[in-house]
């Protein structure tokens, strides 16, 4: 997302920095992020409530047999890193909201240097986990007994943790060389550069691209394709039809979830190879050429946080039923303290 805000930071035509564009972009950036905040906040401590309330009752997805039990509670907890790696990132949308509605960065050097190191950090531990989630995917369908012995929680929380590690190094650059200066063509405002030359843009983003995007994205295509083989060959033979359709039913919701991700941040990912390429283009640069582009970017990079849940509650009955059984807690209690206040 860094490439893309900056983008929009530092468009600047014939007609300056509050253009037409950038007029569009100061009314339609605070209306979508405002939504996308609500939508996202509300959706993620739901999920929240619901996987931690699954640990404290020690079940997993199925609530079944204990060797399913064990391999959702895993799963759960990769799903619980997801949702917490998705609302930090959350954290970090106000920062940019303001700065493009007054088209200026207003909250410093440090703040500059650590809301980049956040944007960056947490969407690479998102896809790191998407891909963490694909490959337990793969054990728990291919290799059920060899799943049961590596999937326990306390080894699927460390990986949780551990994923962290490379997506922290990923973003240290950013905390490193990030710095609030002048745009190009703008002269009464500062920006929230990246980097002050192309060429440490370049292989940075280039970079950041193959290790936060691509790789991730072919251990996922990988997994996923032999658990497909897997399930297909399992239907020609005719074995275990129940467990065949869960397993595929619980596939098919985790290979949304990474589905919607490439989908959203696609996008943001093209702009930035595409702003690269340009020296004329960059971060730093001018022309305001990508600026209705830079939006739809942008609005599809922080849609992602939202995603998650929606297809939890869509494609997930046990998510559903979870969801109800909180609502209907709600409403007794309400109901409960009614009384109370009646008697």
């Amino acid at each position: 997302m860094t490439w893309t805000e900056d983008r929009m930071l530092n468009s600047s035509g014939p007609e300056g920095p509050v253009g037409n564009s950038s007029s569009v972009e100061q009314i339609l950036v605070p209306i979508m992020d405002s939504l996308i905040l609500i939508l996202g906040v509300t959706g993620h401590s739901l999920v929240m409530v619901i996987l931690c309330g699954r640990q404290r009752r020690g079940v997993g997805h199925t609530g079944q047999t204990p060797q399913v039990s064990t391999m959702g509670t895993g799963t759960d907890i990769l799903l619980l890193a997801l949702s917490a790696a998705d609302l930090l990132l959350l954290s970090t949308i106000p920062f940019y909201t303001v700065s493009i509605a007054m088209q200026k960065w207003p909250f410093g050097n440090v703040m500059c240097r650590l809301v980049g190191f956040l944007g960056s950090a947490c969407s690479s531990a998102s896809v790191f986990t998407l891909a963490a989630l694909a490959v337990s995917r793969y054990l728990t369908v291919v290799k059920p007994t060899r799943a049961y012995s590596l999937l326990i929680p306390r080894r699927v929380s460390m990986i949780a943790v551990l994923i962290w590690v490379p997506a922290c190094s990923l973003g240290a650059p950013q905390l490193a060389f990030r710095s609030v200066g002048p745009p190009r063509e703008i002269t009464d405002g500062l920006t929230c550069f990246a980097f002050l030359s192309h060429e440490q843009q370049m292989i940075y983003g280039l970079f950041h691209f193959l290790a936060a995007f691509m790789l991730p994205l072919v251990t996922i295509a990988v997994a996923y394709g032999s658990i497909y083989v897997f399930l297909w060959r399992g239907q020609q033979a005719g074995r275990a039809p129940q467990v065949e359709r869960y397993q595929s039913k619980v596939t098919q919701t985790t290979a949304m979830l990474v589905l919607a991700f490439t989908v959203c941040w696609l996008p943001s990912y093209g702009l930035t190879l595409a702003l690269l390429a340009n020296p004329n283009s960059g971060a730093t640069g001018a022309t305001p050429r990508y600026g209705a582009f830079s939006v739809f970017a942008r609005l599809m990079a922080t849609s992602s946080t939202v995603m998650n849940p929606i297809l939890y509650v869509l494609m997930s009955q046990k998510f559903r039923q979870d969801l109800l059984r909180i609502f209907k807690r709600e409403r007794q209690k309400v109901k409960n303290n009614v009384v109370l206040s009646v008697v």
